[in-house]
């Protein structure tokens, strides 16, 4: 039986500047869902990604009634541990619901958002074919470079060259191989609309 587990936990305080710090949050995702290229990732995100992915997965289905995202409030206190936590309870709820529905599993910008750390535009610029990489290209290589699950790298090591990442390419990416599928694959219509 196939299984998707998120977590999304480590509340960190970051600075973009000395007038402007913001908490992230690491994304673990578990699965053994054909519809992933990784198994096992992680990834730190900040609350307003979350609402740009929200954004776009509606405005990809249009007929599906997503989940909410914890409301923002002005008087939300990041030195405030309940505050904290209880948006990360949210932030967790939302992605729980949101892996449970097949057709927001096809999309491409949730599966980038999980397990890459590209920008929102740099996301949205891979999914609309700007990029010299593919989806899966950019997935492989963020896991390549951060390495903290072993047994996926050992198991990686075992498998012959021609599944190995492509290092060669000068955009850090790899070159796009359209062989090499991003799990479940939605059609490019729907992905672009």
């Amino acid at each position: 039986q196939e299984f998707v587990t998120v977590l999304v936990r480590d509340p960190r305080t970051q600075k973009e500047d000395s007038w402007h710090p913001y908490i992230d949050y690491e994304i673990f995702i578990h699965t053994n869902s054909m519809c992933f290229t990784r198994k096992t990732s992680c990834v730190r995100r900040r609350f307003r990604e979350f609402v740009w992915l929200r954004q776009r997965l509606q405005s990809n289905a249009v007929l599906i009634q997503l989940p909410e995202l914890p409301s923002k409030t002005p008087f939300f206190n990041m030195n405030n541990p309940h505050h904290v936590d209880h948006r990360r309870q949210g932030l967790q709820e939302f992605l729980e619901k949101i892996l449970q529905d097949a057709l927001l599993l096809s999309d491409s910008r949730l599966h980038l958002f999980l397990q890459t750390q590209l920008s929102p535009e740099d996301m949205e610029a891979c999914v609309s074919g700007q990029t010299k990489y593919s989806v899966a290209d950019a997935i492989h290589k963020f896991a390549s470079l951060n390495r903290r699950f072993p047994i996926e790298d050992e198991r990686k090591k075992g498998k012959n060259s021609a599944d190995s990442d492509s290092e060669s390419s000068s955009s850090g990416l790899g070159p796009s191989d359209d062989s090499i599928s991003c799990g479940c694959k939605a059609s490019s219509a729907s992905e672009e609309s």
